[in-house]
């Protein structure tokens, strides 16, 4: 087990790289399933996910060759696959009931271990199996496992989720682009890993219409081919060094960015005193050496405040000038790092799914613990503006998310590296 050393004081300044979503390269991994052949997925990320999804796909039955160097993962799926994900990668990895639309699709059964993950709250799989059970399957929960049957195959039809979920939103589309007839989806998630997705598919022989709003249209074939696809770029890596540049005072181009991706993100920073602009690169945040304006957040679904970037508005308000409000719609756990913030000093209260906050000048270094992915990254963050050393165990969390991290940070010239999780705290 290691952690990061944080040595506070930095002010970031320079440039930084983004590559492929991990929030749509995994899924793009299990979309590979549905036809056999080699698929080639480039822009993909070097973190650890891949590789928990890779070997998921190999106990499969799939050849799975992943260059995290070069950032290209190519899976060879044969005509006959398995269909069962067992509990000791699905624990690990939230990402791998994706793989259930596919397989239910391709093999007419799926087992699919209930999964485990981050720790930020509950995610029921309702949702999933709803939309499942309208196209044809049976599902139920046994020893663990969500089982979804459809030995006579699947078929079309007309859903309206109660919450637009990425994930049901996935597995419904994974499954569809193989049942007979056409499948109405409303009340879909409009992220764009879902856009993303969608053209991976209409590459492989899908019929999509409608993906990136809030009605998706799929018109059932009967058969995929694989395909090469680049997988789109990571707005929540672009937005966690967004924040980090806007946190510590810095000036940063996020080379690979899209701002269109962060469009409310952007844009409060820009309301808060940070200068937003577009590059031929990517996209550009500067503070001119500023202590920047506290603003409000609250999460909602695309287009709005991202949940994942909620953890970087509260350690970016914990230092900014006034008082903040951040309110948490979608996971009732996400507010764990407040109280590791507030052993840095934060001045924050937590108010069910509210918490307020009143930015002091300058946090305190102090050992804190990462929950999950970002979290972690964004104590680190908080502990640029902290004084003297912060320690963030549980890097492993990080490493689930961005790759050579550490690196990253050294590149915007802050003091960040990688220790044992049990070496004195100095």
């Amino acid at each position: 087990m290691e952690r990061f050393r944080v040595v506070g004081g930095a002010s970031l300044h320079g440039e930084v790289t983004v590559v492929g979503a991990k929030n749509s390269a995994l899924k793009l991994m299990a979309a590979a399933l549905l036809a056999s052949g080699r698929t080639r997925l480039t822009n993909m990320p070097a973190i650890l996910d891949v590789t928990i999804m890779a070997e998921l796909l190999r106990r499969l039955g799939c050849e799975v060759d992943y260059d995290a160097d070069a950032g290209v993962v190519e899976i060879d799926v044969p005509q006959v696959i398995g269909h069962r994900a067992d509990y000791d990668l699905v624990r690990a990895l939230r990402a791998s009931i994706s793989v259930l639309g596919p397989l239910v699709a391709r093999c007419g059964e799926a087992d699919v271990a209930v999964p485990g993950g981050d720790a930020i709250g509950s995610r029921g799989l309702d949702l999933h199996a709803a939309g499942l059970e309208t196209l044809g399957a049976t599902v139920h929960v046994t020893h663990g496992y969500l089982i979804a049957e459809a030995p006579n195959g699947l078929h079309g039809g007309e859903i309206r989720l109660d919450f637009p979920s990425v994930g049901a939103t996935e597995n419904v589309l994974m499954a569809a682009v193989l049942a007979r007839g056409t499948t109405v989806l409303t009340n879909a998630a409009r992220e764009p890993e879902i856009v993303d997705i969608a053209a991976m598919l209409t590459q492989m022989g899908a019929r999509i219409r409608g993906a990136g709003t809030s009605v998706i249209e799929i018109e059932g074939v009967t058969e995929l081919a694989p395909t090469r696809h680049a997988v789109v770029p990571d707005r929540i890596a672009a937005g966690t060094w967004a924040f980090a540049a806007a946190t510590t005072r810095g000036d940063v181009e996020v080379v690979g960015g899209v701002a269109d991706h962060l469009g409310i993100a952007l844009e409060q920073l820009s309301g808060a005193g940070a200068t937003v602009s577009t590059t031929d690169r990517g996209f550009r945040v500067s503070t001119g050496g500023a202590r920047l304006k506290a603003f409000d957040v609250a999460t909602l679904p695309y287009p709005g405040f991202p949940t994942d970037l909620q953890p970087f508005a509260l350690a970016y308000n914990a230092v900014a000038d006034g008082s903040a409000m951040i309110t948490e719609n979608l996971f009732e756990a996400r507010f764990r790092t407040v109280q590791e913030l507030a052993r840095l000093g934060a001045e924050a209260r937590v108010d069910g799914h509210h918490v307020m906050l009143h930015g002091v000048e300058q946090l305190s270094g102090a050992p804190v613990e990462a929950s999950d992915i970002r979290a972690g990254a964004a104590l680190v963050i908080a502990g640029l503006v902290a004084e003297g050393v912060t320690t963030v165990s549980g890097a492993h969390h990080i490493d689930r998310g961005y790759a050579g991290f550490a690196a990253a940070m050294q590149g915007l010239g802050a003091d960040v590296t990688r220790e044992p999780d049990d070496a004195p705290y100095l």
